[in-house]
């Protein structure tokens, strides 16, 4: 059973930074893609970035050059490094392979 586990949400004060992780079981990990997605309070679901099996990253425009994904095959974990953060960044993000998603961790930017 495929089983995704994000962690490091918290609250942050605008310009701050935070590491979140997604713990993946259940697959071959270093074969899959993983992508990072966000969901703002009253807002649709969209995509933030991705990494590919090889380490190719991409990100939506509204974070590049703000947030690192990497990733960590030996941990079978996927990383979302985001810096410079502002109350925009402010939602649930999750991490996602194919069709499963983790639980999601809360991310909170306020002064």
């Amino acid at each position: 059973q495929v089983q995704l586990v994000e962690s490091g949400g918290g609250l942050v004060q605008p310009g701050g930074s935070l590491r979140l992780s997604c713990a993946v079981s259940g697959i071959f990990f270093s074969a899959r893609i993983v992508r990072w997605y966000r969901q703002a309070p009253e807002k649709q679901r969209e995509w933030v970035a991705l990494i590919t099996s090889d380490g190719t990253t991409t990100y939506t425009g509204s974070v590049k050059g703000r947030f690192t994904i990497s990733r960590d095959n030996a941990k079978n974990t996927v990383y979302l490094q985001m810096n410079s953060l502002t109350p925009e960044d402010t939602g649930v993000y999750y991490c996602n392979t194919r069709e499963t998603w983790g639980q999601g961790t809360l991310v909170t930017v306020s002064s």
